[in-house]
């Protein structure tokens, strides 16, 4: 059921729309992804946490939403923009719509949105506070200005610990269609910071078997789960306050434990590393950025979605870069020289996006082969 809805940026712009999803007033920060397929992967990515997502591609809700691609099993963004609402979804998976998924996951959306001019407006100024707010601009703005003033932004705040797994699991699925795993003894444990499924998938096909463990688990804990080697998984917010996420790697690279970082996960080791992390003004958000691997000069189409970056210059000596963005020279690949560690900005298990980095994971599983050698 459509309503009535505003969206009130910081800079005092307010866009009035039609509102669907819940009729709740929710806040966030306002980032564009011009992913042209699987919203239904990026709205349910945890990385999206305290965020707002702009589609910049105006088909969204066409094929509705179906069983089998949610990347966690809730909704963690703040809310959506979209274009167009579409009146009906047609697709042989879908089991219900867009509309209905957010409500039902009590999240709010705002349709009817000029997302051509939000987007110009947020790359030239950068990502923005942003309050979705049911009803029109007279009755709603008050209550929205409030709102939105209560929100300080990403900057300084830790939400790997809230979208963490309570409980540890074991995950035993691999890839869709057929779900292939491999067959090994190898245990990796995978710190849950946000972690989406599909690099859960990925590890089972490619590496082992696979327990994952809240972000804020002790050392002497994780070690007793006896890894062969430990995964940092992507998340949202900013690392810089996960001080319990750096201590326990700073102890996982003191015993050369094989460690492999995506997105938060990256950061976090970098940190680790003694590196530093900075804001970025718009963030990466989409299937479509060219990556270059520095060693081979090859260029990879990959999936990206995050606000932070580590900082290039605050490479100390034994960590050099493996991979830069095209778009903008920033970091997008780090390794260690004396340590079996490695990790990569953007998301190589993609969904949605291209698989042309799914070799990072075998790259883990032969890294945790080299190591067991050596010891």
């Amino acid at each position: 059921m459509s309503f009535s809805a505003i969206l009130l940026l910081e800079d005092g712009s307010v866009m009035e729309g039609i509102g669907f999803g819940a009729q709740e007033t929710s806040v966030g920060e306002i980032v564009f992804n011009t992913s042209m397929l699987g919203y239904q992967e990026i709205i349910t990515d945890p990385s999206y946490a305290k965020q707002i997502i702009a589609f910049t591609h105006p088909h969204i809700g066409n094929t509705g939403i179906n069983d089998e691609d949610n990347e966690s099993d809730s909704i963690f963004a703040s809310g959506i923009v979209i274009k167009d609402l579409p009146n009906h979804f047609s697709n042989w998976r879908a089991k219900q719509s867009l509309e209905s998924f957010l409500q039902s996951n009590k999240t709010i959306g705002i349709s009817n949105i000029d997302t051509r001019a939000l987007t110009v407006k947020l790359r030239d100024h950068g990502s923005l506070k942003a309050c979705i707010a049911p009803g029109n601009k007279d009755s709603s703005i008050e209550d929205a200005n409030k709102a939105l003033n209560q929100f300080n932004g990403l900057e300084g705040l830790d939400l790997a610990k809230e979208v963490s797994t309570k409980d540890s699991f074991a995950w035993d699925e691999g890839t869709w269609p057929n779900y292939k795993e491999v067959k090994n003894e190898k245990l990796i444990v995978a710190v849950d910071f946000g972690v989406k499924k599909n690099i859960l998938r990925l590890l089972r096909k490619h590496v082992g078997n696979v327990k994952v463990v809240n972000a804020e688990i002790s050392f002497e804990d994780l070690m007793k789960l006896k890894p062969d080697g430990v995964f940092l998984s992507n998340g949202p917010g900013d690392p810089e306050p996960c001080s319990y996420a750096i201590e326990l790697i700073k102890q996982l690279l003191k015993i050369n434990m094989p460690i492999f970082g995506i997105c938060l996960g990256h950061q976090l080791l970098a940190l680790s590393g003694g590196c530093k992390t900075y804001k970025m003004k718009f963030g990466h958000h989409g299937g479509n950025h060219p990556v270059q691997d520095l060693a081979s000069k090859t260029v990879f189409i990959t999936s990206q979605n995050h606000g932070f970056a580590v900082e290039s210059s605050s490479l100390p000596k034994n960590i050099f870069p493996t991979h830069i963005s095209l778009f903008d020279q920033s970091l997008q690949g780090l390794a260690f020289k004396d340590k079996p560690a490695f990790s990569f900005q953007g998301h190589p298990e993609a969904s949605p996006g291209p698989h042309e980095l799914e070799e990072l994971f075998i790259k883990f599983n032969s890294m945790i082969d080299n190591n067991a050698k050596k010891n």
